[in-house]
């Protein structure tokens, strides 16, 4: 298996895949799977691309190369606070497989599609707020199961009322990096 940092060949995707090099020279070229030139020429695709492909298509082969990996998906209005809670994942080792959504509604979406294991919910959101989310997720058989670490800049009555909601757990923000590994690690055992 290829070191995470290093990008894929065409030969590991096609070996991955179970399809030749020339199936996977045309996903690059239709633009269904993203790649970039070495100096030399030749196809390199980074691990993320991979597995945004193997998603996108509904390849099932993500667990023979990313065993045991925790699907995480992070909803926040803010891109920062995406980006900061995204980092703070990372941080904590090759886990996990993460999306991100933007509000309640991408986020909705984003769950049947991805099927994640773990929510990280922001409480205040456009369109579909974060206590809304909550009780859609915990009220369908099919998503209870999904725990939900919720995160809010409000205090304790937003706390309250998303675990009234069915929140396995509330941070507040600013988030505190330890607090948040620590309950992420707690959630997913």
């Amino acid at each position: 298996m290829n070191d995470v940092k290093k990008p894929y060949t065409t030969g590991a995707v096609a070996s991955y895949c179970h399809v030749t090099i020339n199936a996977v020279k045309k996903w690059i070229a239709s633009g269904k799977l993203l790649a970039f030139r070495t100096p030399g020429g030749h196809f390199r695709v980074n691990r993320e691309d991979f597995i945004r492909f193997l998603e996108r298509y509904k390849l099932e082969i993500k667990e023979e190369i990313f065993p045991d990996r925790k699907k995480v998906l992070i909803i926040d209005d803010e891109q920062d606070i995406r980006e900061f809670i995204k980092g703070a994942l990372e941080a904590m080792g090759n886990g996990f497989l993460v999306e991100t959504a933007g509000d309640g509604y991408e986020a909705l979406i984003k769950v049947g599609d991805f099927k994640p294991e773990l929510l990280v919910l922001d409480i205040r959101m456009p369109k579909i707020d974060g206590f809304e989310v909550c009780r859609r997720i915990k009220h369908d058989s099919s998503t209870s199961q999904i725990k939900i670490l919720a995160v809010t800049a409000y205090g304790k009555e937003d706390i309250e009322r998303i675990i009234q909601c069915g929140a396995d757990y509330c941070l507040p923000k600013p988030i505190k990096l330890k607090d948040f590994q620590k309950n992420v690690q707690r959630l997913l055992k």
